[in-house]
């Protein structure tokens, strides 16, 4: 016998927001695996920033699997009513909790370090460009440059013949910003942004395993009646 009432609405709508969450986790470890396999993305793992690359990308693709499995015991556990599925779903939103709020005191308690992990690969991957001229590494330096609208490990630093640093007219052109110094005001100024996006998304974490315990136990209920 099948749910009926506010349950099955819960039931229909855990189906549909776990197949969207299975979507983003399969866009999201394809990403991290074309970045990691790529042979034009491969140079920017080479030198001294290749950790903090390494590092970053199969978190991205280990965040993609898990959101994908997280998905698919929603979707199956809702649409099948299966409490075990649902079981599992709660596990792993519970672990997903888990981490993000550990994530999130290690980011803040360790800020310092993360700007400066951040300042090094930017320093390191423009010093490799100014020796090799690549175009992957030359991409990167024109997406900092433009993105954080400065120029150069010092500011006011001589253009580059193939013009990476976002154009100035007049007295601009004497004050652009050093990249350490805009890589520091940019992640200061996000740091509060990014924290209310992850309490924001625990409290969809929670919502989510209250739900899936609200069908665990309706179903249960509804197969004792039976």
């Amino acid at each position: 016998m099948s749910v009926y009432g506010c349950p099955k609405c819960i039931k229909y709508a855990m189906f549909i927001v776990n197949l969207i969450f299975w979507i983003a986790g399969t866009c999201v470890m394809a990403v991290g695996l074309w970045l990691r396999l790529d042979p034009k993305t491969k140079i920017l793992f080479d030198g001294e920033a290749s950790f903090i690359f390494y590092t970053g990308l199969y978190i991205l693709i280990g965040v993609g699997a898990l959101i994908m499995v997280v998905g698919f015991f929603g979707c199956c556990g809702a649409i099948q009513e299966s409490p075990c599925l649902l079981g599992l779903f709660f596990f792993f939103l519970l672990v997903i909790f888990a981490v993000e709020v550990a994530a999130g005191i290690w980011a803040f308690s360790n800020q310092t370090k993360v700007t400066q992990d951040v300042t090094n690969f930017y320093k390191a991957t423009y010093n490799k460009y100014q020796e090799t001229n690549e175009d992957a590494l030359k991409e990167t330096i024109i997406l900092i440059h433009h993105g954080l609208n400065c120029c150069g490990p010092l500011g006011n630093q001589p253009e580059t013949p193939d013009q990476t640093c976002p154009k100035k007219e007049k007295l601009d052109a004497f004050i652009t910003k050093s990249c350490p110094d805009a890589i520091d005001e940019f992640l200061n100024s996000k740091l509060y942004i990014t924290g209310s996006i992850g309490i924001g998304i625990g409290v969809i974490m929670l919502f989510g395993m209250i739900f899936s315990m609200m069908l665990c136990c309706a179903i249960r209920k509804t197969r004792e009646i039976v």
